[in-house]
């Protein structure tokens, strides 16, 4: 990615952070990244395509962050898919393009993008006018990479399969509480290991 292009969502993030999407106006973004207002549409080509653009760095900011959470180092490799689904409800946040991404409930930051109409010739601007994925494709991707990163060092004979099925159950539990929280978010947060690991149904003896 260019740094022109890389000040450019910057800069459009900063807005969105702090007005609605409809209240962003490209000539503001251009001037806080210091180019032009004409070099702005020379790389997205339109607001929607700004808007795409935001979205598609979200959902690549989602599956980078997985892989960095998963990578750091722990006894057990269940303890640091435990910090991945821990770090996805974190990063999900109301107001986040990213809890958009995993719930595809838009409107709040940003209206769902439209898809592109034209082919871009610049790599990262093709990438950017690719359909966004949806909720399902971004956790299959999220699992994949899970899956990816933990057989690395999992243990000798690990069914692959097995693995791909616990990565997943994970993450839709962490995804459920994303979609559902707790009423009192305070007093759920400190039982969060538990929400989202699942507990033994005969925790206690019972």
């Amino acid at each position: 990615m260019s740094e022109v292009r890389a000040a450019l969502l910057i800069a459009a993030e900063a807005h969105l952070a702090r007005r609605a999407w409809s209240a962003v106006r490209m000539g503001e973004v251009a001037a806080s990244a210091g180019v032009s207002r004409q070099t702005l549409y020379n790389e997205f080509g339109s607001k929607e395509g700004l808007a795409r653009a935001l979205a598609r760095q979200a959902a690549d900011g989602y599956l980078a962050g997985i892989e960095r959470t998963l990578a750091r180092p722990a006894a057990d490799p269940r303890e640091r898919l435990r910090a991945a689904a821990d770090w996805t409800v974190a990063a999900a946040r109301p107001g986040t393009l990213l809890r958009s991404l995993l719930t595809g409930c838009w409107g709040d930051p940003l209206p769902a993008p439209r898809p592109a109409r034209t082919t871009a010739t610049a790599p990262a601007q093709r990438r950017a006018e690719l359909p966004l994925p949806g909720p399902g494709d971004l956790l299959a991707a999220a699992r994949d990479r899970a899956v990816a990163v933990l057989n690395e060092s999992a243990p000798p004979r690990t069914d692959p399969r097995e693995l791909a099925r616990e990565c997943e159950c994970v993450l839709r539990l962490a995804l459920s509480r994303i979609v559902a929280p707790p009423v009192a978010e305070g007093a759920g947060a400190g039982r969060r290991r538990g929400k989202v690991t699942g507990p033994s149904p005969r925790a206690g003896g019972r």
